[in-house]
């Protein structure tokens, strides 16, 4: 899979290329618990923030248990921003799509529920067409065994979370959850994508 996904993010590149500024971007996916999200997107070279929230839903201003309850519609997400001159959007997606399993549909592993569904919400045309043309080669080429459910929407307001869920797993990385669910998945990132890395 990683070779189909590199092939896919090099072919990708030439179109990240033309729309490129001197300016930072911003990209917001979800990829089930913004915890694991942030984790592994605030690691990146070229990555200046990462914020955990809420988008997608039908509130404002929700809160961490009325997104919990499945209600309001809107998925944890990560609003990333970042210098596309460091790193591509086409460099994030293939980070997105090797980080989480995007087959399953509102779940990541024992994280059940819309909140945790997989999602892109693009910011311009360029992601929307990158994103789009992403999946669909990632589907035509077998990489996974089942298709591919993410979501690609457009952008909606995006509800930074309350203070204890920003920068979770470096300030709790004791805890049962990211010891036994975080850690394992940052881990394997870190092997699949050193060149990517922050100097630490």
């Amino acid at each position: 899979m990683k070779y189909t996904l590199l092939l896919i993010a090099f072919t990708l590149t030439t179109i990240t290329l033309n729309a490129q500024n001197t300016s930072m971007e911003i990209a917001t996916f979800g990829t089930g618990c913004f915890w694991c999200t942030e984790a592994i997107f605030e690691q990146l070279k070229g990555v200046n923030k990462v914020e955990s929230g809420y988008s997608g839903g039908k509130i404002s201003n929700p809160t961490y248990k009325e997104v919990c309850s499945g209600l309001t519609g809107h998925a944890e997400c990560v609003k990333i921003t970042y210098d596309p001159k460091v790193i591509t959007y086409a460099e994030l997606l293939e980070v997105f799509w090797q980080t989480h399993d995007p087959t399953t549909l509102n779940r990541q592993g024992n994280d059940v529920g819309t909140q945790y569904r997989s999602v892109i919400f693009y910011h311009n045309d360029n992601q929307k067409l990158l994103a789009e043309k992403y999946k669909k080669e990632l589907n035509a080429s077998g990489a996974f065994d089942n298709p591919i459910v993410t979501e690609i929407s457009p952008a909606a307001p995006f509800y930074v979370a309350e203070n204890y869920h920003q920068n979770y797993f470096s300030l709790n990385g004791n805890q049962p959850y990211c010891t036994f669910v975080i850690k394992p998945k940052v881990d394997k990132f870190k092997k699949v994508f050193a060149d990517k890395l922050k100097a630490e």
